[in-house]
């Protein structure tokens, strides 16, 4: 039964021609406006980063970075876009745990903190799962956002240094392939770090320096991502 409603799912996309990942030049557009509010008329903005350990700002473990964390500088780069916006960064990642074990606690711990802009992290540990497991429990997360009416930001995974990234076939590049395909389904925006750190390798750069542990990217790998969540805050019309 699961794989039948797996392989439904995916002839879903094939027939479903209007599935696209939503476009980096509107979808956060409402947003934005917010983000260029001045006092009295602003708000307060709430960005929610919901996943594992590299969310959590796990570099070398035990030691957790929030500050050079992706996340935090999400927070940095919005203050330098918008700094009359009152932004608040919310992490409710948790190191080890996969996207089922994030779904259980959806509503109760993350829907309640009251996202304006929710991001979703969690390929890496859903290795251990599967790809039918994890598809069920991102699709239940990004079901309870729609009817929140947050918007909704999916992340493909950093790299881990045991799998060679170049390889689509590899564990981590299936579950990058599935994120892709629900942002598309479900219309929401895609940070694409997956295929960010394969162009780099592609074109030759050694992603050595890029880790703090196998499974962690360091200072140097959460800027990347930082950088490609930006793009999202700036390219709109």
């Amino acid at each position: 039964m699961k794989k039948l409603t797996f392989l439904l799912s995916f002839l879903f996309v094939l027939i479903k021609t209007d599935a696209q990942i939503a476009d980096i030049n509107t979808y956060l557009k409402s947003t934005t406006l917010e983000l260029q509010k001045t006092w009295p008329n602003n708000k307060t903005m709430n960005m929610v980063f919901h996943g594992h350990s590299v969310v959590a700002g796990y570099f070398l473990t035990p030691t957790v970075n929030t500050l050079l964390a992706y996340p935090h500088l999400t927070l940095i780069n919005l203050k330098d876009l918008y700094p009359n916006a009152v932004i608040n960064v919310i992490t409710t990642a948790i190191g080890g745990e996969n996207s089922e074990q994030g779904q259980l606690r959806f509503e109760s711990e993350v829907l309640t903190k009251r996202p304006d802009v929710l991001f979703i992290d969690y390929a890496i540990n859903d290795r251990g799962i599967g790809l039918i497991r994890a598809r069920a429990a991102w699709v239940k997360m990004i079901e309870a956002a729609i009817r929140y009416g947050c918007k909704i930001m999916l992340l493909t995974p950093t790299p881990v240094s045991n799998e060679t990234i170049t390889n689509n076939h590899s564990p981590l590049a299936l579950q990058a392939a599935q994120i892709r395909e629900l942002a598309a389904i479900y219309h929401v925006g895609l940070v694409d770090n997956f295929k960010v750190f394969q162009d780099m390798t592609i074109a030759g750069i050694d992603l050595t320096s890029y880790y703090a542990q196998p499974v962690h990217v360091n200072e140097k790998g959460h800027k990347i991502v930082g950088d490609e969540i930006k793009k999202w805050f700036i390219n709109i019309k």
